[in-house]
């Protein structure tokens, strides 16, 4: 049986390298259709939890990884021995940034060069690691053909962007469209034909190439609309307009508007990091991304902003931000996630305690922060503990919180969110971007 009738058939054995937030839910879906599915990371905390049928990922329920696991469609290793039994690879390692915002793919080669080790004839193996265009014909066909086999004829390559969003129950994996484009196209065909058994809409593309780009370009159009949305607000500080009001306004436009919102700052493990990737390839070709740096100029500026919000609070109360308690409210990345991967309230609470801030935190999704390597405990959140804040900082805007009850035991409150848009509160109590 070839590898296509294998696909098809769901008789293939599906492997998944990188078992976070990309790479589980992938594992999982695999299993439920019917693939065995084995899920490899040197991770071996997340392995030993997966064994257990424990899930660490919001978006996955303990019963996704425990049923498949009773009836033998699922296990997990550390062993990349274990490539050698795959039919199909699905490479979902992160790929940051450096110090100086060069692309570091020094994950993604270290799973191809393990890959490559156990790799053989009529094997697919496909990257959904996001990355800058021709990481997939310069980077991971070389890596692959050291085992001396060819791609495009011995073992195929292709790559496939992935666009989970965590926390998002509207659009989980199996509801989002999949783009593919392969190393040739055979590869893009074998790559399209696997996505098809998981996922009602599949998208082929001419090249690994474009298939690259497109993921680029959908988060580059975030990260400059968010950017242009907080220069706007910055701006409507100064001329005394609420940005929020303006543009919910602008939001009844039925056509050419899309609404963004602004914010403390960039985070996540994809809009502040992925056009960065385009920026540096871009400049690689002499070329420079101007709209990019803009945007991410500005919006790592926010934390800033929202300082000096904190700061215009405390002198409201006549108190000053050095000696003063701030508590901060929400450390994940956005709201109901428990994600903290670059998250504004990081920087915040950095640039507080640069003037000498007390800062506090709570957040329900997170118990313990590392911060200047050292772990930090939140604090729990009481009417006591809003009343001894100085100042209370709404930075993601979750769902769990009470925003009232916050509003009328806090002394100040900045909101960066606009979360307490539905409360009535006394005049120069709550404080907006």
């Amino acid at each position: 049986m070839d590898l296509a009738q294998k696909i098809e058939s769901r008789s293939a054995v599906c492997g998944v390298i990188g078992l976070g937030y990309v790479g589980l839910p992938l594992l999982t879906r695999l299993a439920r259709v019917g693939y065995t599915a084995v899920g490899i990371d040197v991770d071996e905390q997340r392995v030993a939890e997966l064994r257990a049928g424990r899930s660490y990922v919001g978006d996955v329920t303990d019963a996704e990884i425990s049923t498949p696991l009773a009836a033998g469609k699922l296990r997990a290793t550390t062993d990349f021995a274990a490539v050698a039994e795959l039919d199909t690879v699905n490479i979902c390692v992160p790929t940051p940034l450096g110090k100086s915002r060069q692309p570091d793919l020094s994950y993604v080669s270290a799973a191809l060069e393990a890959v490559a080790q156990h790799l053989h004839r009529d094997q697919l193996v496909i990257l959904e690691s996001t990355t800058y265009p021709g990481t997939t014909e310069e980077v991971a066909a070389p890596a692959l053909e050291c085992s001396g086999l060819k791609g495009g004829e011995d073992f195929f390559l292709a790559f496939s962007p992935e666009r989970i969003d965590p926390g998002n129950k509207s659009f989980p994996l199996e509801r989002i469209p999949k783009v593919v484009g392969g190393l040739t196209p055979r590869c893009t065909e074998l790559a399209a034909a696997f996505y098809r058994q998981l996922l009602p809409q599949v998208v082929p593309v001419s090249s690994a190439r474009t298939a690259e780009m497109v993921k680029l370009l959908e988060n580059t159009f975030r990260i400059v609309n968010i950017g242009l949305i907080n220069e706007l607000a910055l701006l409507s500080d100064r001329l005394q307009v609420s940005i929020w009001e303006v543009v919910d306004a602008a939001a009844t436009k039925p056509f050419g508007f899309m609404p963004f919102y602004p914010g403390p700052g960039l985070g996540g493990h994809c809009i502040p990091v992925d056009p960065f990737y385009l920026s540096w390839k871009v400049r690689e070709n002499g070329q420079e991304a101007r709209f990019i740096e803009l945007a991410g100029d500005i919006n790592r500026r926010m934390p800033l902003h929202v300082r000096e919000r904190v700061t215009e609070a405390l002198n409201d109360q006549r108190k000053s931000l050095n000696g003063a308690r701030v508590l901060i409210l929400g450390v994940t990345y956005k709201k109901d996630v428990a994600d903290t991967r670059e998250s504004a309230a990081l920087d915040l609470i950095y640039l507080l305690q640069e003037r000498s801030a007390e800062v506090v935190f709570h957040d329900p999704f997170v118990e313990v922060l590392r911060l200047d390597g050292e772990e930090r405990r939140g604090v729990e959140l009481s009417a006591e503990e809003l009343r001894r804040a100085d100042c209370v900082v709404i930075v993601a805007d979750h769902s769990a919180y009470d925003y009232a009850w916050i509003v009328a035991e806090a002394q100040a409150v900045v909101d960066t969110r606009n979360a307490t848009r539905a409360v009535v509160a006394p005049a120069r109590k709550v404080w907006k971007l």
